[in-house]
């Protein structure tokens, strides 16, 4: 078994097509895959305007490391299933993760086209995170790293993605990766990391979405009492948990709890952001089966999480009803909750709901 190849097992050296930004972990998974002894290709993907920097330093990055590069431009098809979705879903008062949407519509599934026109039996990311294979079947696992771990934002990958992915970079640290890099004397070393939202450089959601032309929700800020505390800025600029940056003076410490369809927003004092379970939209499973009723799990409702357990119940309009063992602070709908179990990701599905009891 190749170390880093994240639990799979390869009979000889073959190609492998590596997504390259240009930084630092990325870079170090071509370098590894080569050292490998893997024939390594590299694309680099321009999803919108704002990338084009990033397609100018995976230039860069490829011209030092010696491996050929391919370009691919999706900004269309990134448009269309994640920018105006991750709007709509703002204004609609969710808090979407945009990089769970553009994963296996618009990243993977550019990455592994590239790598069926060139010819290539594999893929690779610099994702802090492994792939393990049971019983036929192929899991996203967590990294090495557990303050690293990225499988949380890969749980919608399809078998005909997992059953050819690398993922080097879940079996080391990233203080290793940078290492590597100073050792390789990469230019990108000491880069920082990328930012959350790659499309929106400055981290202002709501002037984006402005800026766009759509139109935000308004409303009115509801105390926990049920007073009426004034108007709001618009439901983009909120979300469940958040406590900074509401503008009201209450007295005590108010958290977001609920942002309601109307518009309005519920706020509560400490303790009262913590809800009993979600209903999730959108699941799916990473075997392509079905949950089980009464199945036991555990369950991250965001990317830094600790997973938790649950357990969940199929309805029959093909919702999944999630019940936390524990009440758990802020789930927030339009963010995923992902399941595990004996550390492998085995599905999760999209916050709807929430559920006080």
């Amino acid at each position: 078994m190749l170390p880093g190849a994240g639990f799979r097992t390869f009979e000889q050296a073959d190609r492998v097509l590596v997504a390259l930004s240009g930084g630092v972990d990325s870079s170090v998974c071509v370098q590894i895959l080569r050292d490998q002894g893997f024939d390594v290709s590299a694309l680099v993907i321009r999803f919108s305007p704002a990338h084009d920097a990033v397609v100018e330093a995976a230039r860069a990055a490829a011209q030092q490391l010696g491996v050929p590069l391919t370009v691919a431009d999706c900004a269309d098809l990134f448009e269309r299933e994640v920018v105006a979705p991750f709007c709509r879903s703002y204004c609609a008062g969710e808090t979407p993760s945009p990089c769970i949407t553009c994963n296996p519509l618009v990243k993977f599934r550019a990455l592994c086209d590239e790598a069926d026109r060139q010819g290539i039996p594999f893929v690779a990311t610099g994702h802090y995170a492994r792939v393990e294979e049971r019983g036929g079947k192929y899991y996203v696992a967590r990294a090495v790293s557990a303050a690293r771990d990225q499988s949380y934002m890969l749980y919608r990958l399809p078998q005909d993605v997992l059953r050819r992915l690398c993922l080097p970079l879940g079996e080391f640290e990233k203080d290793d990766i940078r290492a590597m890099a100073r050792e390789m004397r990469l230019a990108c070393a000491d880069a920082p990391d990328s930012q959350e939202i790659c499309f929106i450089p400055d981290g202002d959601y709501a002037a984006f979405i402005r800026a766009r032309g759509i139109e935000d929700k308004s409303g009115r800020f509801i105390g926990p009492d049920g007073e009426d505390l004034g108007a709001h800025r618009g439901v983009s600029h909120y979300t469940v948990g958040q406590r900074k940056g509401l503008g009201v003076a209450y007295g005590e410490p108010v958290f977001v709890r609920r942002i309601l369809p109307g518009g309005d927003i519920q706020l509560a004092r400490s303790g009262g952001e913590f809800y009993a379970g979600v209903t999730l939209r959108d699941a799916v499973r990473a075997d392509g089966g079905a949950f089980s009723p009464g199945e036991a799990l555990e369950v991250k409702i965001r990317s830094r999480a600790q997973p938790a357990p649950c357990t969940v119940q199929p309805m029959p309009d093909g919702a999944l009803t999630v019940r936390f063992d524990s009440p758990l602070r802020a789930p927030a709908p339009g963010q995923s909750a992902v399941f595990y179990a004996d550390g492998l990701v085995v599905g999760g599905g999209v916050i709807d709901t929430l559920l006080e009891t």
